[in-house]
């Protein structure tokens, strides 16, 4: 898992008043839970866009006023007309402690059912990843390798060391199915036998 290091400055006071002259600056105030207690901060936005405007998902390794933590963005939320950064969560992360993220699936190889002609559908780009941090990954990789016209890949199929997927077990990830030009094709190879 990536880890990208952003650093804050502590907010002295926590208002909507306060919060609008940080916008105004540049910043994007922001707080940190999970741990001991909250820490209320203000980011640079600049920092933040890599880590927001990615399909990959990153730790997050924070400091402020000295102290690092590592988390993960918990929420954010955006301005409802200019999509501006409005306020980031963050959650703190413990190394002893799995949590659950949204993780993106990866398609590796070639299916011979699209090979044949058939239509390759994929139908959940995310899964639901529970892990420790320390084995929590990147993506979460499918072989399409003994993909054939009218299969698929299930969640319950995969199955990966340290990490659970808590999707539905019968939810389809990837499918091949039958394309119009491969029903068309046997449909004529049909008629002429």
């Amino acid at each position: 898992m990536n880890t990208i290091a952003i650093s804050g400055s502590l907010r002295e006071n926590v208002g909507k008043r306060d919060a609008k002259e940080l916008r105004y600056q540049g910043l994007v105030p922001a707080v940190l839970y999970g741990g001991k207690e909250q820490l209320h901060f203000a980011v640079n936005v600049s920092d933040l866009k890599p880590l927001i405007y990615t399909p990959e998902v990153n730790f997050v390794e924070i400091e402020v006023a000295g102290k690092k933590a590592k988390a993960i963005i918990q929420d954010i939320q955006f301005h409802p007309l200019n999509e501006t950064i409005l306020h980031v969560d963050f959650f703190a992360l413990s190394e002893d402690k799995p949590l659950t993220m949204q993780i993106p699936v990866k398609l590796t190889g070639t299916s011979p059912g699209v090979k044949m002609g058939g239509k390759l559908t994929q139908k959940l780009r995310k899964l639901r990843v529970k892990a420790l941090p320390a084995n929590m990954p990147q993506y979460v990789e499918v072989s399409m390798e003994g993909l054939e016209v009218g299969k698929s890949v299930r969640v319950g199929e995969l199955n990966f060391p340290n990490v659970q997927i808590t999707n539905n077990a019968d939810d389809t990830i990837v499918s091949v199915g039958m394309s119009r030009a491969l029903r068309q094709a046997e449909q004529e190879a049909a008629k002429g036998k």
